[in-house]
């Protein structure tokens, strides 16, 4: 189990390659309000790439690390990965996200320490378990959600 549940931001270091299941994490992160850093959202325009990821290695207190092959081979996500790895502020606080089988030793041996959470499978589930780790009690999306937001017309 993770030492100190309470999350001040994470850190969700991804290969660009796997966007669309990141976008989906953070929906559900943001419907439980669990603040985040995410490179293509907090990354605007011409700013420096290497010094906002630092900065935001720097402030964030949990680090997430979304394991793919492409994950494996990106050289950004490997150096995510060992900063957290040597700072002492993300000991026992890092959380290696399963997506898709693949050989994360690759990236680093020292993964195999860690408690993953696995998204091969189930979305909800896994989801359910990422967030038991903080204490927070999953709450599904509720299919009035899902629907797009229709105007309706106000009775008279």
């Amino acid at each position: 189990m993770h030492s100190s549940r309470r999350t001040k931001k994470i850190f969700i270091s991804h290969s660009a390659q796997d966007r669309t299941f990141v976008l989906r994490l953070m929906r559900v992160l943001e419907r439980h309000r669990v603040r985040y850093w995410y490179s293509a959202e907090q990354i605007r325009g011409a700013q420096e790439w290497h010094d906002e990821i630092g900065r935001a290695l720097t402030e964030c207190d949990w680090f997430l690390v979304v394991l793919t092959s492409a994950a494996v081979r990106s050289l950004w996500v490997k150096r995510e990965l060992f900063f957290a790895l040597n700072e002492k502020r993300y000991h026992r606080r890092i959380i290696p996200l399963l997506r898709k089988p693949c050989q994360y030793g690759e990236l680093s041996w020292t993964l195999r320490q860690f408690e993953f959470v696995d998204f091969t499978g189930d979305f909800e589930v896994a989801c359910q378990r990422l967030l038991q780790i903080w204490g927070i009690d999953y709450q599904p999306e509720s299919a009035a959600a899902r629907v797009p937001n229709k105007k309706r017309k106000k009775a008279h």
